[in-house]
């Protein structure tokens, strides 16, 4: 927007770049171009005030298909005013003097027109495409086509505008056909998710029974062997007791043996010590036949004293010693 500065009787305006300004008086151009800055009389001048600056037009375009679907297409027109003398002269484009502002709507007049004709091309690219087709083919072409179709709209170039390119966001059908059109790729993508997991599945059960098959043969490995160990042991357990038997039975007949030998020999040992001492005692009573028998006595009372205990005092009765006596006096009148 130009900013205008007023003084007593006249005015100043000055312009931007992005902005071109055409002035008139009397009906002729006085002044035409972009970025001015001039002094100017408000009774007497007619402004205008043309945008050159790249702009963009959002717009919901409705069609209906060949199979008479409706459609809703989200686009988008750049553009640009390209001949600004003659889009003043085609469009309301002026200026209040003492404010710089629009007097009309010019922009919405050119939204409008636009709007028109780029809604147009839409269904004119929709009208020949199915439904499916319209909302399977991709925003691009439809986008290309539109563009095409404006740039050669003789009405546009007329106007003096020149558009950049007509971008389409998308094509929506109503929310329940979309659905219906989403169906068989949610299914198709269901299924493809379901065969995946089924396949996890599946390989997750042929590794566990795997791992089942190799626990078991490990089991049965281990079982194998541990029989083999206790036939082993047990193999082992037998060599030992025969082996231990055989010793204790080597060792038996030893011991049986060796009592069998110092039996003889203990046997022979008392033989011979019997008939020895047979001898002496035959050798001892031989000499004793030849000893009076008195001093046999008194050999036997030594004898005997020296195996009877201690005797610290001895009472001699007077039938002691008569029988004594008695004894005595016979042994010797014999």
């Amino acid at each position: 927007m130009a900013t205008i500065t007023r003084y007593p009787g006249v005015r100043h305006l000055r312009s931007t770049p992005t902005t071109h300004v055409l002035q008139l008086r009397r009906g002729r151009v006085r002044r035409s171009g972009v970025g001015l800055a001039f002094w100017f009389r408000p009774l007497t001048a007619a402004l205008s005030e043309v945008p050159v600056d790249d702009r963009e037009l959002p717009l919901v375009a409705h069609a209906r298909t060949a199979d008479l679907q409706d459609v809703t297409a989200q686009v988008t027109v750049s553009y640009r005013f390209e001949e600004p003398d003659l889009v003043a002269q085609r469009l309301d484009f002026s200026i209040d003097p003492a404010t710089g502002r629009w007097t009309g709507n010019p922009l919405d007049q050119v939204g409008r027109l636009l709007g028109e004709l780029a809604a147009g091309h839409v269904m004119d690219a929709l009208a020949g495409a199915t439904l499916r087709e319209a909302v399977t083919s991709g925003a691009g072409p439809l986008g290309r086509r539109v563009t095409a179709a404006l740039v050669a709209d003789e009405r546009v170039a007329a106007t003096g505008l020149r558009v950049l390119g007509a971008r389409v966001g998308s094509v929506r059908a109503d929310a329940d056909l979309e659905r219906a059109l989403q169906t068989p790729a949610r299914e198709t993508a269901q299924a493809e998710a379901d065969r995946s997991t089924y396949e996890r599945r599946a390989l997750a059960v042929e590794r566990e029974r795997a791992i089942a098959e190799n626990e078991l043969s490990n089991r049965i490995e281990l079982a194998s062997r541990e029989q083999q160990l206790v036939a082993q042991e047990g193999t082992n357990a037998r060599a030992r007791a025969d082996e231990a038997a055989a010793a204790g039975l080597i060792e038996a007949r030893g011991r049986a043996e060796r009592r069998h030998l110092q039996a003889t020999s203990d046997a022979e040992a008392t033989r011979l010590q019997g008939e020895a001492d047979g001898a002496a005692e035959r050798a001892r009573m031989a000499a004793l036949a030849e000893v009076p028998q008195d001093v046999l006595l008194a050999a036997a009372l030594r004898e005997l004293a020296t195996h009877l205990p201690e005797i610290g005092q001895v009472t001699v009765t007077p039938d002691l010693l008569t029988g004594a006596l008695a004894a005595l006096t016979t042994r010797r009148g014999e």
